[in-house]
């Protein structure tokens, strides 16, 4: 699943002639697009999807909505680390065996 989540501007720049920020979604830092929103300034908060910030967002707003999907553990889901989550899904669907765990059946 894809969200769309509030981040703030920890900094922005000229990159190649694109503006771009980077972004703190409550611990989790990313570079994100800014050609949406281009005025967007350090310190201010936007909804952010697949890279782009689209809208800008209140302070309260945003920590209430980090606070949530934190909650919810949608951060995770979005920003964990997918080979994680892979390695997890993995072992969940692997067949219970009978007896104890490393034991070896004969």
């Amino acid at each position: 699943m894809c969200l769309a989540v509030p981040g703030r501007v920890l900094g922005v720049e000229d990159r190649d002639g694109t503006r771009m920020a980077t972004v703190d979604f409550g611990g989790v830092v990313k570079e994100v697009c800014l050609e949406y929103l281009p005025d967007l300034q350090v310190g201010e908060y936007a909804i952010v999807h697949v890279g782009f910030a689209l809208q800008r967002l209140d302070e309260e707003s945003a920590r209430r909505t980090l606070e949530l999907f934190e909650n919810l553990g949608m951060l995770q889901e979005e920003f964990g680390d997918p080979w994680e989550a892979a390695a997890h899904m993995e072992e969940a669907e692997r067949p219970a065996q009978d007896g104890v765990a490393g034991e070896v059946q004969r």
